[in-house]
């Protein structure tokens, strides 16, 4: 086997194996612990996180960054991830910042030359345009980690001017619009809540010994039916004009509400909180004469209301 072919599969072996000795590795390759060592040292120099550990039960170990072994792109593969991972850039935090801009590099350097040069042509050409934001969220993650070991954090949170501490378990983190959001089941409300990433002001895992709940069953994809159950609810039926289906459709959470018809035009049917009519009040008077709400009623009175104090605004 050539000296090559000889690291390639001793990079996959490592990545695959938790712990081993040089001599269980020079054993299954065939080779001298000497001739092992050399290449555990070539890969560690390559930027595999080797950690050695000495005595009777020592050996080797990968740390828990592993590197992963090489994988074979087609050009439109390559400049579809390349792609991916680029337009994450408009955000001003991201859970993996670091490591995100680090995979780009090192995917970008090793591509052939005229794959770089098509990628250098077709950035001009193409975005996913996000609105950016100056809030930074610097806690995404915890969040995010909290939410796939099912743990409980303690935080700091801001939001209405009010700093508040709160023990929370979050379901997951999602980025809307260019802010990022973190459900979670919050212990204080005894209730699921949404929490705005850039206010919450400090994050750390909870040490006083709260029981966490069991949420995994619940994720992103489920979250609004989980809310939904925990609020008391009411029917939201309202018509929308082909301006309007088109301004709906660019909402991401209308989507299991938004219906079209044939002609373009369409209407917005389904459960929505009774404790949110403010918000949906506030939507509609943005969708202006585009939108007309049938019921319920509390929500046409409350969207009467608010009309009536932004005219007196202008008396």
């Amino acid at each position: 086997m050539s000296k090559s072919k000889r690291l390639l599969e001793l990079m996959m072996t490592v990545n695959r194996k938790r712990k081993f000795t040089v001599k269980e590795l020079a054993m299954e390759f065939g080779v001298s612990t000497r001739t092992m060592l050399r290449d555990l040292q070539e890969l560690s120099e390559l930027g595999v996180p080797l950690y050695s550990e000495v005595g009777p039960h020592g050996g080797y170990q990968v740390l828990k960054e592993r590197i992963l072994p090489p994988i074979a792109f087609s050009e439109e593969e390559a400049a579809a991830l390349f792609f991916a991972v680029y337009a994450l850039r408009h955000y001003s935090s991201l859970p993996f910042e670091a490591e995100s801009a680090s995979a780009l590099d090192k995917f970008y350097l090793h591509m052939s030359g005229d794959v770089r040069d098509r990628i250098d042509e077709m950035k001009n050409r193409v975005d996913f345009v996000t609105p950016t934001r100056q809030q930074e969220s610097p806690y995404l993650s915890i969040l995010l980690e909290a939410a796939v070991q099912q743990k409980v954090l303690l935080i700091q949170y801001e939001p209405r001017g009010e700093e508040a501490g709160r023990k929370i378990q979050p379901i997951g983190i999602y980025a809307n619009n260019g802010l990022w959001f973190c459900p979670a089941y919050c212990f204080l409300r005894k209730d699921f809540r949404i929490f705005r990433c850039d206010r919450i002001q400090s994050a750390a895992y909870d040490v006083d010994g709260t029981e966490p709940m069991d949420l995994r069953h619940v994720h992103l994809e489920n979250k609004e039916l989980v809310f939904q159950k925990e609020k008391e609810s009411t029917q939201l039926y309202a018509e929308l004009s082909r301006k309007g289906v088109q301004m709906c459709e660019a909402v991401l959470w209308l989507g299991s509400h938004l219906n079209i018809r044939e002609d373009g035009t369409g209407w917005l049917e389904g459960p929505i909180p009774q404790s949110d009519l403010a918000f949906y009040a506030r939507f509609f008077i943005g969708l202006g004469n585009e939108a007309t709400v049938k019921h319920p009623t509390e929500l046409i009175d409350y969207i009467k209301r608010l009309f009536k104090e932004i005219m007196s605004n202008y008396e």
